[in-house]
């Protein structure tokens, strides 16, 4: 027979077995979702404001757009439209991951006049802009411009670029797209680096699930300047988080 002792014992390694099962289960399940269907994701640059603010922290959806896979085309997945807002693996150095949104799809003829984009012909609605200059930088301003190369231009775009123009009007191949920040004034996107192909789209943003004052905005600092800045942010959590963009939905 089982001593009490014996049959307490096995009951507390049931238990613990149990609990180790269910932690080891959400472990998994957690890596499942962070791999597969959301991606968090920190706005690091005003480059589209006031969309998206510098202090935002997104969840990105990575399966809204499909994995480009074989057996997309037998689920509801999204195409990627224009306009829509995409995280993306940055072209020029992929480790990086870029905000922007998308401006030119595969096939559009485009051009700027005086900041105005105009798609294949006709001028482009952009109630999301914000501009904060007069135009007065040529390349930025009327792109493309094949005659004045512009301070952070990626080199290979540049020839690259001269390929693609026809008219004043740069082609996007298939497979690709343009893509600009909200803040034109202050964003270098496709007009500097080029284009964005479809393989490097890791998704779209889906929710701001926190948001915060800009006072941490300092990638720089040394180990115990971070510190501090993790000890007043646990402090003053109240103060720095911007309530009305909390829990809001990207659009």
């Amino acid at each position: 027979m089982n001593s009490p002792d014996n049959a307490q014992g096995k009951t507390v390694a049931a238990d613990l077995i149990g609990s180790l099962q269910s932690l080891l289960g959400t472990v998994v399940i957690a890596v499942f979702v962070i791999t597969f269907i959301v991606q968090a994701f920190q706005i690091p640059s005003e480059s589209m404001m006031n969309t998206l603010l510098v202090g935002d922290y997104l969840l990105v959806n990575k399966l809204c757009y499909g994995g480009r896979s074989f057996g997309d085309d037998l689920m509801p997945y999204q195409k990627v439209a224009r306009g829509d807002i995409i995280v993306f693996h940055y072209p020029v150095d992929p480790q990086q991951h870029f905000v922007k949104r998308v401006i030119g799809m595969p096939g559009d003829r485009l051009r700027l006049v005086s900041k105005q984009v105009w798609i294949n012909g006709k001028p482009l609605k952009e109630s999301y802009v914000r501009f904060l200059e007069p135009p007065n930088n040529l390349f930025r301003d009327n792109f493309p411009r094949l005659d004045i190369p512009a301070i952070g231009l990626e080199g290979k775009w540049w020839l690259e670029m001269r390929k693609l123009v026809e008219d004043g009007e740069l082609i996007v191949p298939q497979g690709h797209y343009f893509v600009m920040g909200d803040n034109r004034d202050n964003s270098q996107d496709s007009r500097y680096w080029g284009f964005v192909p479809r393989e490097n789209i890791i998704g779209r943003p889906l929710l701001i699930y926190w948001s915060v004052q800009d006072w941490d905005r300092s990638s720089s600092e040394n180990f115990s300047s971070r510190l501090y800045h993790i000890a007043y942010a646990v402090t003053h959590i109240f103060q720095i988080t911007r309530w009305n963009r909390t829990l809001r939905l990207v659009n």
